[in-house]
């Protein structure tokens, strides 16, 4: 079997979690089976079981608004990974935009199609701001590709849910498989050389966070909730890649009120390489995760991995991921039916997330009940050998069915034949 995966992210090009996850699935399943990676970037490795072949659009001759270059470069991209000759039995997209490459690759090369929905774009109308028009194209190539699927992956069964509901998709397509975490690469270290180098001291606990500076992450809310935080204990925030302009200035105005109002925030604005961030998860006393949106969040596990627990929004995926009262605590958030999903009270939602730090980081032992609770929940339940095998048994499955499908169509045209020659 020989699988082709079309990505927008794989390493180095790697921003979130959907990298993270094309990155340890594909390791994983060239264990068993041959895989080819095309995504966006200048990569180029040709090993045999793995080969990765990365492509970039030409914009030098662009003349189109800034807001939609990243929409019409994924089009123009996933063109191309379609015009370099597909030799696959299937093909399996990541996120929206390698979305249009595997659009043609089932439509030119009858090509089986799976999708793998690590976010919807209608659960994510702030990308509007981003993309302005773009957001409508992108919305339409999610529902194009989920729609024509063969299968089509949920992280979560609050994502499948959503699937179900947002599009029209039969439910015996829709499968959950979940994100996964390497448990020996997440793992806690005793190096602190990147804390001290920001400024942090490991000697003493810090609430942490890392994500994109985006309204997905709820990230300015944690900020706002910072006011409301007992002192005696520094926050670190991760957070970089702002959506826009104006996130970017609310992010700069929000810390700069809250170090002014309580002091001890550390802010660092660059995105942070795996090494780094794994020595931010082992020293934090606790992991912050105040999205308003998340099919999965595969932060948290990273987190729990490295024996640190977790405080998390009540939204999407994450209470499958985090079991309230045993690996961390779950805030409740009430927001909105429909998108953008903001919550009814953001003064409430900010002090309900600050009450449940200031809970934990009084209860050291509390803590390390939870953090051993963690890793070993993150060890048993979310191995990738495990998730590649769900994978590797639904391709199966596919192939299986397309065998099987065209040997009745031979059959059937058999059939035809003969009668005719009676």
């Amino acid at each position: 079997m020989k699988v082709l995966f079309f990505t927008k992210e794989y390493p180095p090009h790697v921003y979130g979690g959907a990298g993270v996850h094309v990155e340890h699935l594909s390791a994983e399943l060239a264990r068993e089976i041959t895989v080819e990676v095309r995504c966006f970037g200048d990569q180029n490795d040709s090993d045999p079981s793995l080969a990765v072949r990365g492509f970039q659009a030409d914009a030098s001759a662009f003349s189109c608004p800034a807001h939609l270059r990243s929409t019409l470069e994924a089009a123009r991209i996933g063109v191309d990974f379609t015009t370099a000759g597909l030799e696959a039995d299937l093909v399996h997209c990541h996120t929206w935009y390698a979305h249009f490459a595997g659009i043609l690759a089932k439509l030119n090369y009858g090509l089986p199609l799976v999708v793998t929905v690590h976010s919807l774009e209608p659960l994510r109308p702030w990308k509007r701001e981003q993309l302005g028009r773009g957001y409508d194209f992108s919305v339409w190539v999610e529902k194009t590709a989920l729609e024509m699927a063969d299968a089509v992956i949920a992280v979560s069964e609050g994502t499948r849910a959503d699937v179900l509901r947002l599009f029209d998709v039969p439910p015996d397509r829709v499968r959950t498989i979940f994100n996964g975490i390497d448990c020996d690469l997440f793992r806690k270290v005793s190096e602190t050389g990147v804390l001290r180098r920001h400024g942090i001291d490991p000697e003493r606990p810090y609430v942490l966070f890392v994500g994109r500076i985006t309204r997905q992450k709820g990230i300015i809310h944690l900020v706002e909730s910072i006011r409301h935080m007992d002192p005696g204990f520094q926050v670190v925030l991760v957070a970089g890649a702002p959506d826009t302009e104006e996130i970017a200035r609310e992010m700069a105005e929000a810390v700069a009120r809250a170090a002014a109002e309580r002091g001890d925030v550390h802010w660092i604005g660059e995105m942070q390489d795996r090494e780094n961030l794994i020595q931010f998860y082992s020293h934090a006393a606790l992991f912050c995760c105040p999205s308003i949106y998340e099919p999965f969040g595969i932060i948290n596990l990273e987190a729990m991995a490295c024996e640190t627990p977790v405080v998390a929004a009540r939204v999407g995926g994450i209470p499958e991921v985090v079991v309230d009262g045993e690996t961390g605590l779950l805030v409740p958030v009430e927001q909105d039916d429909q998108p953008p999903y903001e919550p009814r009270e953001p003064g409430r939602f900010a002090r309900d997330l600050a009450g449940a730090v200031n809970r934990l980081m009084a209860d050291p032992d509390l803590r390390t009940r939870m953090a051993l609770a963690g890793r070993k929940w993150a060890v048993e339940e979310f191995s990738w050998r495990a998730i590649a095998a769900q994978t590797r048994e639904l391709y199966t499955t596919l192939l299986a069915k397309r065998i099987e499908t065209h040997a009745r169509f031979a059959q059937d045209a058999k059939t035809q034949r003969w009668k005719r020659m009676k």
